[in-house]
């Protein structure tokens, strides 16, 4: 049944994610993403719904609607770096050994978890958007991806940040 529906409504969702992801400066796939999980969520708790096109077509909507407001809202950071004046030449000195440390460790991650963390450290400033189209994939995928990501990095730079760390 679950399958049945998802088979019938695919055209569908395709062709409204598309028609609608332009104007919401969004990507349909990243649209089609959030339906389908709308979808499951809903199939979960209320059962299939007995309109599935007009719902589909309200559900695309809405998340068109959510990515505009996101959109919106999203800025980039115009702050100022931080000021190295104050520190002397010991913590330049630790602060370009971790930096050096944890850049070693990026290029050691599997995957194309490299490209995606080298991309959140840029010092251009990325907004998920642009790091989604540098990578090659959806918006929606990109969070996942980093945890996933971050889960591997920190596991690689656990021991040597607890190696480091002088007790007693």
């Amino acid at each position: 049944m679950t399958h049945d529906l998802v088979a019938s409504l695919r055209p569908l969702l395709t062709a409204e994610a598309s028609a609608e992801a332009y104007a919401a400066g969004a990507e349909p796939g990243d649209l089609e993403q959030a339906v389908w999980l709308r979808l499951l969520e809903r199939l979960e708790s209320d059962g299939p719904p007995t309109d599935p096109p007009g719902w589909l077509r309200r559900a695309v909507r809405a998340e068109a609607r959510r990515s505009r407001r996101t959109t919106r809202r999203e800025r980039p950071y115009d702050g100022d770096p931080a000021d190295d004046r104050d520190r002397g030449p010991e913590q330049l000195a630790i602060a370009a050994a971790r930096r050096r440390a944890l850049r070693d460790a990026v290029r050691r991650l599997p995957g194309r978890c490299p490209r995606l963390v080298e991309a959140l450290l840029s010092s251009r400033d990325l907004t998920y958007r642009e790091i989604a189209g540098e990578l090659g994939i959806s918006q929606g995928s990109l969070g996942p991806e980093r945890s996933r990501c971050l889960g591997c990095l920190r596991r690689l730079l656990a021991p040597e940040v607890a190696a480091r760390e002088v007790r007693g």
